[in-house]
C-alpha cells in the first residue's frame, strides 16, 4: 500500500488532518496487554530469583518483592479490564516505585549481583514510563 493513501493524502493536501491532529494531542498507547506481559516477564523473572535469597532474607526482603511484584501484576491485570482505570493504574504505579526500592535493597545487601539488579531494574523502568503513559491516556479519556 503507497504511504500516501495510507495516510489519507488526497491530490497533494492532507485529507484527514483531523487525525493527525489527534495524534499530537493525545498521547499514543499500546494495548494493555503488552505492558500485563512485561510484568507477567518480571514477575516470571523474579521469583526465582527471590527463592534463592539466603534463608534470614528470604522471608522478609524476599517475600516482600515477590508479593509487590505479583500485587503490581494484578493490578495491571485489573486495570485492563476495567472501565475506570485510573485509580488502578495509580496504584500499580505506586506498588512500581515500591519494588524498585524493594529491588536495590536486596541489591545493597548482596542479594543479588549487580548484573542480574540491572537487568531488572532496565525491565522496571520501560514497566513504569508504559504505566505512566497509560496513566496519561486513562486519565484524559475518563475526564
Amino acid at each position: 500500500m503507497e504511504l500516501r493513501a495510507h495516510l489519507g493524502w488526497a491530490g497533494g493536501v492532507v485529507a484527514g488532518w483531523n487525525f493527525f491532529w489527534s495524534l499530537r494531542m493525545k498521547p499514543n498507547f499500546q494495548d494493555p496487554a503488552v505492558i500485563v506481559t512485561k510484568m507477567y516477564d518480571a514477575t516470571l523473572w523474579i521469583l526465582p530469583k527471590v527463592e534463592k535469597f539466603p534463608r534470614s532474607y528470604r522471608f522478609t526482603v524476599g517475600d516482600r518483592i515477590a508479593t509487590t511484584s505479583l500485587s503490581v501484576l494484578t493490578l495491571l491485570v485489573q486495570a485492563a479490564y476495567a472501565k475506570k482505570r485510573l485509580t488502578l493504574i495509580a496504584e500499580a504505579c505506586n506498588q512500581l516505585n515500591s519494588l524498585r526500592y524493594l529491588l536495590r535493597l536486596a541489591k545493597d545487601l548482596k542479594l543479588m549481583s549487580t548484573d542480574s539488579y540491572l537487568f531488572i531494574m532496565e525491565k522496571i523502568e520501560e514497566l513504569g514510563r508504559m504505566a505512566g503513559g497509560w496513566q496519561r491516556q486513562s486519565g484524559s479519556t475518563e475526564e
